[in-house]
């Protein structure tokens, strides 16, 4: 049975799935129809605007490669840990555009090449901890947002869809918990 955290986050996931992503054509591809789909004709080296799932079975066919800027890297997971480690706990920096999905498939990516030899083991382990420092140091500020009086837009601008889900449900948790316990007559005499 899924959970509301597992559903929310898979739908979010199927609308990443579903998002439009730049691509680069490797070559010359005719046009492609898949039912209600049609996809091309590709002119090597043009760019191009297609669904995410579309865009990742082009690259494992060799017709095409995601833009450097539609991929999560190793550089840029240095970058985002760096920026939350000197935030203070009430400070939320704008993560990239569906940081948590690509994530997700960066590590995913690594784990399927790990038996490519040591130095991709070493990439793996290297992005895990990044992931979990960066996870650890958003979940940490998500805590403490949410159980500071209701926030402004300006602060939740800079969470994610998954973030958001978070926040929304430790806020009404925690209100109701400190509800509960500063209650008055609640005691029994």
């Amino acid at each position: 049975m899924q959970t509301r955290t597992q559903s929310a986050i898979r739908k979010l996931d199927f609308h990443f799935e579903n998002s439009p992503r730049r691509i680069v054509a490797n070559r010359n591809c005719p046009e492609i129809s898949l039912v209600g789909l049609s996809i091309g004709p590709l002119e090597e080296g043009n760019d191009y605007e297609i669904h995410y799932w579309v865009a990742t079975e082009l690259e494992k066919s060799g017709i095409a490669h995601f833009r450097e800027d539609e991929k999560l890297s190793m550089n840029r997971l240095n970058k985002i840990q760096w920026t939350e480690r000197v935030q203070t706990v009430g400070q939320m920096s704008k993560l990239p555009d569906d940081f948590y999905p690509k994530l997700r498939r960066l590590i995913s990516e690594l784990e399927n090449e790990s038996n490519k030899g040591s130095e991709r083991i070493l990439e793996l382990e290297k992005t895990r901890h990044l992931a979990r420092d960066i996870v650890n140091s958003r979940l940490r500020k998500i805590i403490s947002i949410a159980s500071a009086p209701a926030q402004t837009e300006q602060i939740l601008k800079n969470l994610t869809g998954e973030e958001r889900f978070l926040y929304g449900r430790l806020y009404r948790f925690i209100n109701e918990w400190r509800t509960q316990i500063l209650e008055e007559g609640s005691v029994e005499e």
